[in-house]
């Protein structure tokens, strides 16, 4: 996917419940698009095995995230699963404003208060196939014990009932087909008119010349 030039950049939303495959989903997305990227939110939990610091979040203890919060520096935070998490304001209204296409990786609360400062953001909701496949997928990564597989998934069923508060529902049972469906939300939006007007200013200049 590739993306005209000159324009701001839109702002994506992207939610799931835990386990749905939203960060799988992404990465693959952006290994063939242009013009787009994940904000690196912070958070306070625990770096888990594979993770970097500054490249799937930046972590942070609980006071600089307070002290982050005083300051206003984000753009949106929420509590989950005991842990914080948040998205720098600074570093979004950057990409937007160079053009970049910005995906926010957060819950339905963080969706929320983005819209009530970016209100033409793209929402989009990942959902996974069923309840089964939801707690096979969740208990196949081999890190939580039972009692914490019970509460991700009373949770997972409170997130998934905001899903009706986006733009697009993507239903993650098929991986392939989930990739092809958020390209299609991609490519749809840059081919909007606002968008196209800006990012083709030359070329229409060109050939309205005689109009």
């Amino acid at each position: 996917m590739t993306q005209q030039q000159g324009a701001s950049g839109t702002l994506y939303i992207v939610s799931a419940p835990s386990g749905a495959g939203k960060t799988s989903l992404l990465k693959v997305l952006l290994e063939d698009a242009e013009g787009i990227g994940v904000s690196v939110s912070h958070t306070t939990r625990a770096m888990r095995p594979g993770e970097q610091d500054g490249v799937h979040y930046h972590f942070v203890d609980e006071s600089v995230f307070k002290q982050m919060i005083e300051q206003g520096d984000f753009l949106e935070y929420a509590q989950v699963f005991d842990h914080y998490y948040g998205t720098s304001q600074a570093a979004v209204t950057a990409q937007l404003a160079s053009g970049q296409d910005v995906i926010l990786e957060i819950d339905w609360q963080g969706a929320r208060q983005i819209r009530t400062r970016f209100a033409d953001a793209v929402g989009i909701f990942i959902l996974p196939p069923s309840k089964v496949a939801l707690r096979e997928r969740l208990t196949g990564r081999g890190q939580d014990d039972d009692a914490i597989i019970a509460r991700r998934m009373q949770d997972a069923e409170a997130e998934m009932s905001h899903y009706d508060e986006f733009d697009y529902v993507v239903v993650n049972d098929n991986f392939d087909t989930a990739v092809t469906d958020l390209q299609a939300v991609i490519s749809s939006q840059r081919l909007k008119i606002e968008r196209q007007r800006v990012g083709l200013q030359h070329l229409l200049v060109d050939l309205l010349d005689n109009l």
